[in-house]
């Protein structure tokens, strides 16, 4: 069988999670083998969400080392019950979450791990091409092993949900191996705060070093606000101390998936592109118009933030109030 590691936020499953159990049920179909899933904890209430993506069984990681998180003692679990339920591949979002545990995972059973994967064709060997060297690479490769580990870059496959859900088992596991072993320890947690993330956001407004200051990301906030979408920054501005480094897409931030990513007065450098390029249209706001982002991005507005946001505001709150009066 196949096996997917489900992430999920607040009881939701992600939206690469989403697309990791859609490839599956594809290289599950071509290998005639069935899908399963497995999350860390008590996470039941998954399982709607799963028989709909083709899901046969659940598996729940239980015990002490799932109060909080370590990726040695999740890893080193996660091993255990591939080797247990006898899983021949193992297929998980290229999250930060997503890679370091299954790196952990695929160290444990001393087989191969792919990351960060746009395409995986199944058979006897399986046929790969994944994103290499912070974006500017693209690498054909061959996974051979008694498990393959890979992982999906996000915004490679469009989620499907089956027409008619998929009848679904939950199990719980408990690993053996993990009692003992030496791991790092969550010391202290900074929070995002209220509002949507920007891993699940579908619309995102964001910031670099145009918007000039902290107080300029006011007008963005608005606006990610009138769109029900999430505010994100480039490293600049993390850089600047304007927005928190959880506000930061790129390489070494978040990677974005959004429907829309409005880029404000963001050059947008090899490591932002990294972070934005899975989402699927983006407009950027810029007074260059020879800017990295702007040369690729789908829509462009040459000219300065400053004077371009506040007419795009004028328009986004007129708009709300036409739909809540047709309400």
């Amino acid at each position: 069988m196949l096996l997917v590691l489900v992430e999920d936020e607040s009881g939701t499953v992600t939206s690469g999670s989403r697309e990791a159990l859609t490839l599956a049920r594809g290289l599950a179909a071509d290998l005639g083998l069935p899908v399963h899933a497995a999350a860390f904890g008590e996470r039941s209430e998954l399982a709607a969400t799963l028989s709909a993506y083709g899901v046969s069984t659940l598996h729940l990681l239980e015990g002490t080392f799932t109060d909080d998180y370590s990726p040695e003692c999740w890893g080193a679990a996660l091993g255990e019950l591939i080797q247990h339920a006898g899983a021949t591949g193992v297929v998980a979002a290229a999250s930060d979450w997503g890679n370091e545990v299954l790196a952990h995972a695929s160290a444990r059973t001393g087989e191969a791990f792919a990351s960060n994967c746009v395409t995986v064709h199944a058979g006897e060997r399986w046929s790969l091409t994944r994103v290499r060297g912070g974006g500017m690479l693209l690498e054909d490769a061959e996974l051979t092993g008694a498990v393959k580990f890979v992982s999906l870059a996000t915004g490679s496959v469009e989620p499907a949900e089956l027409p008619v859900p998929q009848q679904i088992a939950t199990q719980s596991f408990l690993p053996e191996q993990v009692g003992d072993l030496a791991h790092s320890t969550i010391v202290d947690r900074t929070t995002r705060g209220s509002g949507v993330s920007l891993s699940t956001a579908r619309v995102i407004v964001s910031g670099g070093r145009g918007v000039g200051s902290a107080e300029g990301f006011e007008s963005l906030e608005e606006l990610a606000t009138l769109l029900g979408g999430a505010v994100g920054c480039s490293r600049v501005a993390t850089n600047s101390g304007w927005r928190p480094h959880s506000d930061q897409v790129g390489l070494t931030g978040t990677k974005i998936a959004a429907d829309l990513y409005i880029a404000c007065g963001i050059s947008g450098a090899t490591q932002h592109w990294v972070g934005c390029m899975g989402a699927k249209t983006i407009l950027a706001i810029n007074t260059d118009p020879e800017a990295p982002l702007v040369t690729r991005a789908d829509y462009a507005v040459i000219g300065d933030v400053h004077q371009i946001l506040p007419a795009i505001l004028e328009r986004a709150r007129a708009r709300k109030q036409e739909v809540q009066g047709a309400a």
